[in-house]
């Protein structure tokens, strides 16, 4: 069973695929529409895949609780 951290993990992991060094602009492009809309929802699930994103990029991660 996908995890909803697993799944925005997957949706990181297909975003790099699929746009490579741009993937954090195509994000950044999905929330600015989102919030044009008014989506807090849709804005907050595209933050939290910037969020896996980056991690991805960096190697950093937040410490377990």
């Amino acid at each position: 069973m996908m995890t909803p951290d697993k799944e925005l993990w997957a949706c990181a992991l297909l975003l790099e695929q699929e746009h490579g060094d741009t993937a954090a602009l195509h994000i950044a492009e999905r929330i600015a529409i989102l919030a044009a809309a008014n989506d807090a929802a849709g804005v907050a699930r595209w933050k939290a895949i910037a969020d896996k994103l980056a991690q991805l990029w960096t190697g950093d991660r937040p410490l377990p609780m």
